[in-house]
């Protein structure tokens, strides 16, 4: 007998939809299990999509700058590549200039054959002739001079310089210090003030005369080639009976300075043209002079700087301006530091400048 509940459902059919009921509860909170790990997984690729979205935004940014940087750098390489460019321009012509330059100074040279250029003017002194080593004591002539510059020195306006015969005048003057002259019925109060020389540059010239080479110059243009021109003169200074010459043993021509270095075989050849300044040169049935002179051979030795110092001269400062011209003033300079009674001397040299500057120069005593 089957036992019915009050809904009129039996017991088994009861039992059935419980257990359906069961699964059915099972499957839900399955699905609900799994609906939750869906949203996580959807929450975790949505945290991954923001984090892929930044990250493509850094590096479009990044690409962005960085083609930003390229062109800015292009731009700065081309602008340095523009002024380099024009830098080397401007050294192509500074260049073409200099060559140009360079082919004048060749040019002055060739034609002059020497460098002119103002120097301080020098004294030069003949000392001795040097010993021959060789095994020809006539071949070259050695000589050696001693060289000192002139020492300027700057006199300013209303100064004087007095250089005295006696050192001694000189030294007891500036150790007084102070001196009163009468310059035209004026008393001045002068003072006497030790002053320093520029440096003084002095040397020895060696200078070698040779023996076997002489030196020709103003050589004629002729239409010819060099060959000849070296034959010719080698014949002519051959055949020379004018004192010297002798077999040749070279012809160094220079066509465009119209110059020659003739060498003789035989040693002392060339001594015979000491004083010939000039000779004949025959050739195509004409007759040219040629300038001549000795093959010499300069050098310095023992250079050195010095410091001049003169004993015999006292520079005199604070003369006062006068109605009377710069001679008139001078003069009564000299007859007052000429007495010995104002403690004077006999003086050899004065200088004395009442307006503007004046440069005088000293040279070392003989």
């Amino acid at each position: 007998m089957t036992t019915l509940d009050p809904f009129g459902s039996s017991k088994d059919e009861m039992e059935g939809l419980k257990e359906e009921l069961k699964k059915w509860k099972e499957r839900v909170e399955k699905a609900e299990k799994t609906k939750a790990d869906l949203l996580l997984c959807k929450l975790s690729a949505d945290e991954e999509h923001v984090k892929a979205e930044e990250e493509l935004i850094k590096l479009k940014d990044l690409q962005e700058k960085q083609h930003k940087d390229i062109i800015r750098s292009r731009d700065t390489h081309e602008r340095e590549l523009c002024v380099l460019n024009q830098g080397n321009i401007e050294l192509k012509r500074e260049i073409e200039k200099l060559k140009e330059d360079l082919a004048e100074c060749s040019s002055v040279l060739s034609r002059d054959g020497q460098i002119k250029k103002k120097v301080v003017e020098m004294k030069m002194k003949f000392t001795h002739m040097e010993d021959v080593k060789d095994d020809y004591p006539d071949t070259n002539t050695r000589c050696v001079f001693g060289v000192t510059t002139k020492i300027p020195f700057t006199l300013s306006q209303n100064q004087a310089l007095l250089t005295f015969e006696d050192e001694e005048v000189a030294q007891r003057l500036m150790k007084m210090g102070k001196h009163t002259v009468n310059l035209d019925n004026k008393v001045a109060d002068m003072t006497v003030k030790p002053f320093t020389l520029e440096m003084g540059i002095g040397f020895e010239l060696h200078v070698t005369i040779s023996g076997e080479k002489i030196n020709i110059s103003e050589i004629p243009e002729l239409l010819i080639p060099e060959d000849w021109m070296r034959d010719k003169l080698e014949l002519n200074f051959y055949k020379s009976e004018q004192g010297g010459g002798g077999e040749v043993e070279n012809v160094n021509y220079d066509k465009r300075s119209r110059t020659a270095v003739i060498t003789f075989l035989r040693p002392g050849a060339a001594n015979g043209f000491v004083r010939v300044t000039k000779y004949p040169f025959f050739v195509n049935g004409r007759c040219y002079l040629l300038s001549v002179s000795p093959n010499t051979d300069v050098h310095l030795e023992k250079f050195q700087l010095y410091r001049g110092i003169s004993k015999k001269t006292i520079l005199l400062q604070g003369i006062k301006e006068t109605e009377e011209d710069e001679e008139s003033i001078q003069d009564m300079i000299e007859i007052h530091f000429q007495k010995p009674s104002n403690s004077g001397g006999e003086i050899e040299n004065i200088k004395y400048v009442s307006k503007g500057i004046t440069c005088v120069c000293f040279e070392e005593d003989t």
